[in-house]
Formats: structure tokens, C-alpha cells, sequence
């Protein structure tokens, strides 16, 4: 809703994500509310409405809502979603892998971008995202660039490549891969952790704080260079076939024709990463559909009304802050192997879910 685009304060800045089946609290700064990031599952009892946050009820309930699986390996819900959606580029940015994460007892955060067509009739004012480096470029390149950071741009961008966002296409996002993500409104399946170093000291000619590029550093290598830039991958970055390996054309879970016959599309739309991968389904009109899956999974819904078991389905207009909607679930694993029936009773709109999954998902076949 237009009036609580600044429901946090606008010294906090505009609200522009959403995240989704979250066990994962948030860290924007010394304001960041308790609960920011964090999701609830909700029961109503009557009149009165209670709620409890998913990361409590896998602490209760872990291998009855995640499976024996995930609980044996993590212990936790190791996945969430974002949506994402900025009127303007990000900084050239990485998030650590795992062992520059584990020296500030964090987890690296591997990620992939969708661009769902539901959401961007409009690209903002850069749709277009920079990743990696250029082939060449070298860690004194980078050094420089950090060494540049009060002078203005420190041209970090200048060792990079910009692509084309095209709606209803995404990327892969290793953990260490440099990326300055453009302005689509994006669907953000990722591994479960909060933890990033930027890059570029100016964009949009808005300078970029230093304490952001160190915000998850060792406060011993706050002004080491040269730790800073061996944080970056730079095999990764500079493969040559960047795009090959790492853009992500939607692919079908089964054959379209077989699959439209019994009433739905399934593409998958993330599915290079090994700890996590996701689904957009496609509920035709007037069908219903039983889905099966082997592992549990968040939803949040794009288009389209109907039912999903027994709980209303819609994708709403419209939120203000704080309300309930019918859009977004968590389906248990063994809600999902037992089947999850989605009804469709418009006769001319379909239904549009997108569906992200943790580590693992046996079902992943690509």
C-alpha cells in the first residue's frame, strides 16, 4: 500500500522486500525490529488469532514440518525467499563463502533470481544486472578499486559485464560471485543467511558507506585490503562461459503436453544450486490439480484465486502493512508427499505459485 511504503520510518528507507518462509531474522542495522525477516504461521480460533514464528514451530516440530532429512543435516529450515523489488541497482556486491562467512559465525548465502512476469509490467530505472568480472582481471584490480573508495566511483563496475533482465528468465548466484543486481522485481530462493560485503563506493551517484563493504568482515581486517579482495571468487567471476553456467531459462518438470493435459504447468526456475531450488506452477483454469512432492516447500501466489487443501488461495491487489493474506503458505513434508489438491474455479484466470524448497530436494532433475 502506498501509505506504509515507510511504515518503519523513512530515516529507515522505503520497504522493498518481502520475505518468505523465513527462519532467517533480518540485520538492517542497530533499528532492525525483533521479528524483521522472520515468518508466522497463523491459526484462527474462533475470533481470536494466534501466531507463532515458523522457527519455533521447526525447534517444536522439526521433523514432522521439514522431514527427518533436513533436521538430521541442519537442525533448521536452512532456506528462504525474498521478493525483491528496487526502483534502482544495488552496489556491485558478493555474499562470503563459507569460510570468510564462518570467521563472523555466519553461513554463506548462495542465491537465484527470478524475474516472475506478474510483477514487471514495469523494469524500474536500470533493468539490467552487472555480474562477475571481466577475464583478466586480477586481485591488485580489485585492491585498487577498494584502495578508490573516498574518491568518488571506485570503478568496480568498469571490470564488470551488464545483462539484459528478461522477464520469466533468472540467474544462479554463488556465494563469492560479484553481482549488482538491476531493478525487475525479483524472486529470491537462497540458502538461509543474511550476510554480504559491498563493493561499489557510489551508485546512482548516492555514495555507499564503508561500513557496508565490512559489515561482515573481521573487525581485525576492516582495513586489509587485501582480505577484503581475496573474498571475492575469482575463478568464478571470470569464467568465460558466464552465462552459459549461470543464466537460467525456465525447464519443465514434465513434458508441457502430459503436464497440460492434467491441468497444469511445473517449470523449475531455480535449479543449479545444490541448497535450494524452486518451481513456478501454473494451475489452468477450472482444473484441479494434486501435487506431489518429496520434500516440504514455501509458496507464495503470483495470480489467480482458488483453494489449496483446505485454505483459501489468492494473490491480493493490495497489502498494508501487518495485514493477513491468503497468498503465501508452508506446505509440510508430509502434506507434500501425501499430495497438496489446488482447485482452480475461475473459467478464465489461472493460478501462479512460486514454490522454493531447502537442500537436497530428491525431486530436483534438471
Amino acid at each position: 500500500h502506498p501509505d506504509d511504503l515507510y511504515a518503519y520510518g523513512a530515516h529507515r528507507g522505503g520497504i522493498d522486500e518481502r520475505w518468505l518462509a523465513s527462519t532467517t531474522k533480518a540485520d538492517n542495522g542497530p533499528e532492525t525490529t525483533p521479528d524483521e525477516g522472520l515468518s508466522y504461521a497463523v491459526m484462527q480460533d474462533g475470533r481470536q488469532l494466534h501466531k507463532l514464528l515458523l522457527r519455533d514451530i521447526i525447534d517444536l516440530a522439526g521433523r514432522i514440518v521439514i522431514g527427518e532429512r533436513l533436521m538430521d543435516e541442519y537442525n533448521c529450515w536452512p532456506a528462504y525467499s525474498k521478493l525483491f523489488d528496487n526502483k534502482g541497482p544495488l552496489p556491485h556486491h558478493l555474499h562470503q563463502m563459507d569460510a570468510d562467512a564462518a570467521r563472523v559465525g555466519q553461513k554463506p548465502k548462495p542465491e537465484a533470481y527470478y524475474f516472475p512476469r506478474q510483477l514487471n509490467n514495469y523494469g524500474g530505472d536500470f533493468p539490467y544486472t552487472f555480474f562477475g568480472l571481466f577475464p583478466g582481471t586480477t586481485h591488485d584490480d580489485i585492491v585498487n578499486c577498494l584502495r578508490n573508495w573516498d574518491r568518488g566511483d571506485n570503478g568496480i563496475t568498469a571490470l564488470s559485464q551488464a545483462y539484459v533482465l528478461r522477464p520469466g528468465t533468472g540467474w544462479d548466484v554463488p556465494a563469492g560471485i560479484l553481482h549488482a543486481p538491476g531493478s525487475l522485481c525479483t524472486y529470491e530462493p537462497q540458502f538461509a543467511s543474511d550476510v554480504f560485503a559491498m563493493f561499489q563506493s557510489l551508485v546512482a551517484d548516492v555514495p555507499i558507506g564503508w561500513d557496508l563493504l565490512v559489515k561482515n568482515v573481521p573487525p581485525e581486517h576492516h582495513q586489509d585490503l587485501d582480505y577484503i579482495a581475496a573474498m571475492v571468487d575469482l575463478p568464478a567471476n571470470m569464467d568465460t562461459d558466464f552465462y552459459q553456467h549461470r543464466f537460467m531459462a525456465p525447464k519443465p518438470v514434465y513434458p508441457e503436453a502430459d503436464a497440460q493435459a492434467d491441468g497444469y504447468e511445473d517449470n523449475w526456475v531455480a535449479y543449479r544450486s545444490p541448497v535450494f531450488s524452486a518451481k513456478e506452477t501454473t494451475i489452468l483454469p477450472g482444473r484441479s490439480v494434486t501435487l506431489y512432492d518429496s520434500a516440504c516447500y514455501g509458496l507464495v501466489t503470483l495470480q489467480g484465486h482458488g483453494t489449496l487443501g483446505a485454505w483459501q488461495l489468492e494473490s491480493p491487489a493490495l497489502i498494508r502493512f501487518g495485514q493477513l493474506t491468503n497468498d503465501e503458505f508452508f506446505v509440510t513434508e508430509q502434506a507434500a508427499r501425501g499430495g497438496v489438491r489446488v482447485t482452480n474455479p475461475s473459467d478464465c484466470d489461472p493460478i501462479v505459485i512460486l514454490r522454493h524448497y531447502g537442500p537436497g530436494n530428491p525431486d530436483l532433475a534438471v
